[in-house]
């Protein structure tokens, strides 16, 4: 039986601004990207996603043939396709405003058993309708099933109402594993420091939180029985084009890292794991992200880049 990623979330077109160049049309999404990224390193992946049967649907469905991503289920549940548009800077970052609508599609039952890992991103469980239908999911199969989650806010979107952060708690009470970025932590509590927030998230169930810190790195937040523990990495050294997928593609590195720890009893397996370990996790996913923001959109590298990169 092979072992396969199911990522579950939006898929978008990206329309891209730089510099007063022309727009770019690139397709996205966080579940896109994710999906995408983990196929080129060689992860089969099957992805849930929603888009129209229109020009921009065509273009996300030629991104996904292209890196060999299977469709769980007909993605044709939305009238339009959702679309962001970015503007860079002059930094390289990326803000954002969108059209965006979110559905899960039907998931047809298949053979060969559960999802090594399934993995919840960004809108999935937020905005409606899909995400109640994501949620319950998730409470249904977190007992058996090994979950990531990648918090990935879109305050633009969805807001920072007190029903978004109750429904993040409750999606990273399923998780077997949390991945949040520090400016998403700061939208859930803007009074709390990142370990405070990483913590209180660590407490509802998973057995680490992982945060990424931009410019600043990555660090992780482990707990197993009363054994709490906390370590970070410093970012690779970069030459930044822009960050757009950078996130992304550390959500996919990081599974990819760890995926022979996942799939059944992986939380006892990712609960054994020592500092040394999540250093070395979170050094290849930072590796990873870093070739994304080192080129033009959400282009993450193929196993052989990534491996290039490390040389």
């Amino acid at each position: 039986m092979t072992a396969t990623a199911l990522v579950i979330g939006e898929a978008v077109l990206d329309v891209v601004r730089a510099d007063g160049a022309p727009p770019d049309e690139r397709p996205g999404g966080s579940a896109v990207n994710v999906a995408v990224a983990l196929a080129r390193l060689g992860r089969p992946v099957r992805l849930a996603t929603a888009y129209a049967d229109d020009p921009a649907g065509a273009v996300i469905a030629g991104q996904l043939r292209a890196a060999g991503v299977d469709l769980a289920g007909d993605p044709h549940v939305l009238a339009a396709t959702p679309r962001a548009d970015a503007v860079i800077d002059a930094t390289g970052a990326a803000s954002y405003s969108f059209d965006i609508g979110w559905r899960l599609p039907a998931l047809p039952d298949r053979p060969g058993g559960p999802a090594h890992v399934v993995h919840l991103t960004s809108l999935a469980p937020l905005l409606a309708p899909g995400a109640d239908d994501v949620l319950a999911m998730a409470e249904r199969i977190a007992p058996t099933t090994c979950i990531s989650y990648d918090v990935n806010l879109r305050p633009a979107i969805t807001g920072a109402r007190r029903e978004v952060v109750e429904r993040v708690l409750r999606t990273s009470a399923s998780a077997t594993l949390v991945k949040a970025s520090d400016e998403d932590l700061v939208a859930l509590w803007p009074d709390r420091s990142a370990g405070e927030s990483a913590s209180a998230l660590l407490a509802l169930g998973p057995v680490a939180v992982v945060v990424t810190h931009g410019a600043e790195g990555a660090s992780w937040h482990a707990c197993s029985g009363a054994d709490w523990s906390t370590g970070g990495v410093h970012a690779e050294p970069v030459e930044v084009v822009d960050t757009i997928g950078a996130g992304d593609t550390f959500s996919a590195a990081l599974l990819d890292h760890l995926w022979p720890l996942l799939g059944p009893g992986a939380r006892a397996r990712l609960a054994a794991l020592g500092p040394k370990d999540w250093s070395a996790a979170l050094r290849y996913a930072g590796r990873a992200a870093a070739v994304t923001v080192g080129r033009v959109g959400a282009d993450p590298p193929t196993r052989a880049e990534l491996t290039a990169a490390t040389q």
